[in-house]
């Protein structure tokens, strides 16, 4: 039993569990609950739709780049509890503003432009906090550990906003949000493992880091292919989930619980990636995983919009969780990929860079899913997002990753060392 919990019996990384599960559950809650605040409670239009989509991912074009930069010279768990406790005061201007009757589509915007910065930080701190919490050897434990928490969230998440939206108000169910993170930030107060200050070295200076960076990824064959691919799916994933909710809202005529239930589904899936991940890993090696899961996964959101009211929108929904499954199993062995191949006093800029390229197209994503959505439907967009993220794949496939197994070699407790192939 001791050996299947690994590392949840450290302290220091069950608080960052528990604090990932709170944070996750507020997270999950927003992306159902905020579209939906904009779709029923200010009748929204599919590109007003995107552009809220948009300001929710601007975040990472914003400040991307000097995130990283400013991350890797200060201790990062100071960095995620102010992201979290920000995050949580932000939201919490929504219900606020719409119980004073203030609350407009530019509001919402505003939020989630602020929200999704905070966000930035938060992501690229946590990022860089785990190899300094559990060690190298153990990144692949860790990261399907939390992976699996994430999953599970991910199926609480819309389960509970699903009801909270038809009872309350799409509005009023991100208090909910906004606590979870709260919590989340105290968990991360109690972690009691000494963070070491990192080396002071030479003075900061913003653009020589942040080109440094730069210059680290997109000069790695394997790190520059793995972001590349990153870019084109998330551009299109996101143009796909701009329309999904108008889809399952307005043509399906599902209630705010159906949609829960969904969602929920995809939830399912992530989690049974989570719980797969290490194996397949193991199985297939972390190369051949990083671009065969998209190819194998990503053709059944097309199952979407064939799907019409009745049977055919579960089936659609067995196609979604497919993709999350695939996803999942995807981005532990990527993550855990990204986070060997880098240097300690590289690993902000690495995730802050990787982040920078893969999510910029998000917000474009968001407009473009709005502006298709309204010259070609939403079900049309849903094709063109299924079949961008089928491509998304080429880039791995045509990198050294191709044929190629990165080893994972460790006990059955999921200690595991990672070695890349040469020449990487």
């Amino acid at each position: 039993m001791s050996a299947r919990l690994g590392l949840l019996r450290d302290p220091d990384f069950g608080r960052l569990f528990a604090a990932t599960a709170l944070g996750q559950l507020g997270d999950r809650i927003i992306f159902l609950a905020l579209p939906l605040v904009a779709i029923t409670a200010l009748d929204a239009d599919e590109f007003q739709v995107g552009l809220l989509t948009a300001a929710t991912t601007a975040g990472s074009l914003l400040v991307g780049l000097p995130a990283g930069a400013w991350v890797d010279r200060v201790r990062k768990r100071p960095v995620m509890i102010g992201a979290d406790l920000a995050r949580a005061l932000v939201l919490l201007t929504v219900p606020a503003a719409w119980w004073a009757g203030l609350l407009t589509l530019w509001w919402l915007c505003a939020v989630a432009l602020v929200h999704g910065v905070l966000t930035v930080y938060f992501d690229v701190a946590y990022v860089s906090y785990l190899p300094h919490l559990v060690g190298r050897d153990r990144l692949v434990e860790g990261n399907a550990k939390l992976s699996a928490i994430r999953s599970v969230t991910s199926i609480g998440g819309p389960a509970v906003a699903g009801p909270l939206v038809g009872g309350v108000g799409a509005p009023a169910t991100l208090v909910v949000s906004a606590v979870g993170m709260t919590l989340s930030g105290l968990l991360a107060i109690a972690i009691r493992r000494r963070e070491q200050r990192p080396r002071a070295g030479e003075r900061p200076r913003l653009k020589r880091d942040m080109a440094e960076g730069l210059r680290f990824v997109l000069g790695h064959p394997t790190l520059r292919a793995l972001i590349l691919g990153d870019a084109i799916f998330n551009l299109f994933l996101v143009m796909y989930q701009a329309m999904l909710l108008v889809r399952l809202e307005r043509a399906i005529g599902l209630s705010s619980f159906g949609i829960g239930l969904v969602l929920s589904g995809m939830g399912c899936g992530a989690l049974l990636g989570a719980l797969l991940a290490t194996r397949v890993s193991r199985r297939l090696g972390q190369g051949r995983v990083i671009w065969l899961a998209p190819l194998v996964t990503c053709p059944l959101t097309g199952l979407m919009p064939l799907a019409r009211p009745g049977w055919s929108v579960g089936v659609a929904a067995i196609g979604l969780a497919a993709l999350s499954l695939g996803g999942v199993v995807r981005v532990v062995a990527q993550a855990s990929l990204q986070q060997a191949l880098t240097p300690d006093r590289l690993l902000g800029r690495m995730s802050a860079t990787a982040r920078f390229v893969s999510w910029g197209g998000i917000p474009l994503g968001g407009l473009l899913g709005g502006a298709s959505g309204s010259v070609f439907g939403a079900t049309a967009t849903l094709w063109i997002g299924a079949a961008g993220m089928t491509l998304s794949a080429l880039p791995t496939v045509l990198s050294p990753l191709r044929g190629r197994a990165i080893a994972t070699i460790g006990r059955s407790d999921g200690d595991t060392t990672i070695s890349p192939w040469s020449g990487a």
